[in-house]
């Protein structure tokens, strides 16, 4: 059987450096077979997303200045849909500062980035929005949620994350999600967008791979993981969870991620990515803040799911199976 590369111009990845004119670079990729690497579709006739890499910091206002530079400029390269990470709102120093930061959905800040959507026509997933549930006064505790906007500024999907991270890495220092975070009780099922079908998670969702088996039986072609990764647990596993979730799921997998230091206490290890369904990085951020973009190609997914019917194989008589979504 031939192999090739998918063609360069699909594996586009425009790279931002402190907002300047993006820098164009090609990644390389692994090969794939010639009959699933051809599209039905030239490149420019796919939709395109745009990744975004923040530092953010405590101060919300001048974290919406730099995302909302990032979305005006992936609406200026052609962008339909723009992915923001974890904790794009901000990132305290503490938790009681996390709590005294937080609002509602309703409130002004995503009051802002509805604006935004709907002035630039893209849609926006912002991927961990620090929200006061309706039961904030009886727990005094947040919601890691995941709200998707469309390009009219409408919110079509919050999701809640549902696996909070407590975990104690050395050399990371110990993480305490549920300190002040309630776990979300369900999934959302996956939304139409132009790009396609997105399933929406957050950054520790990404080590539960029935989440994203469940989101692909439902009917997902891109998942999403924003995330605040750790300087330790970035360089080991990022990268190979992304791939892991892409490959077994056979969607694309778009990860936008917190990068550098926030303040004092708190950095994260950027690297944001897309992956697509043969496990490919193809489009990849640098260190620093900016954005990279991908196209999608539902005919390749489609091919390869043809073409490895895994969902086909899969035995429930010997290790059960995933309930639809409600």
């Amino acid at each position: 059987m031939g192999f090739i590369t998918r063609p360069p111009h699909q594996l586009l990845s425009l790279l931002c450096t402190g907002y300047r004119l993006p820098q164009i670079s090609v990644l390389c990729t692994q090969p794939r077979p010639r009959a699933m690497a051809e599209s039905s579709s030239t490149s420019w006739e796919l939709p395109l997303v745009a990744v975004c890499q923040v530092t953010s910091t405590p101060n919300k206002q001048e974290n919406f200045k730099t995302c909302a530079e990032l979305v005006q400029e992936a609406t200026r390269l052609g962008a339909c849909l723009a992915f923001l990470p974890e904790a794009f709102d901000f990132i305290a120093r503490n938790p009681a500062e996390t709590l005294l930061l937080s609002e509602p959905l309703d409130g002004d800040l995503l009051g802002q980035y509805s604006q935004l959507a709907r002035e630039c026509g893209i849609w926006l997933s912002l991927g961990g929005f620090h929200e006061r549930g309706q039961d904030w006064e009886q727990t005094q505790k947040i919601y890691n949620c995941h709200v998707l906007l469309n390009s009219k500024g409408s919110v079509v999907a919050s999701y809640r994350k549902t696996h909070l991270c407590d975990v104690e890495i050395p050399g990371q220092g110990p993480m305490r999600e549920s300190n002040y975070t309630m776990p979300g009780y369900a999934l959302e099922p996956p939304v139409k967008t132009p790009a396609g079908k997105v399933g929406l998670a957050i950054c520790y969702d990404m080590r539960f791979p029935e989440l994203s088996l469940k989101l692909a039986q439902a009917g997902a072609e891109i998942l999403t993981y924003p995330s605040a990764f750790g300087s330790v647990t970035g360089p080991a596993h990022w990268e190979v969870l992304l791939r892991a979730r892409a490959i077994e799921s056979q969607c694309y997998v778009i990860a936008a991620a917190q990068c550098g230091r926030h303040h004092e206490t708190r950095a994260s290890y950027g690297h944001s990515m897309v992956v697509d369904p043969w496990g490919t990085v193809v489009a990849s951020c640098s260190e620093g803040p900016g954005l990279c973009l991908a196209r999608i190609d539902l005919h390749f997914l489609q091919q390869m799911r043809q073409h490895l019917p895994v969902f086909q194989h899969r035995r429930p008589d010997l290790y059960g199976s995933l309930l639809p979504l409600s």
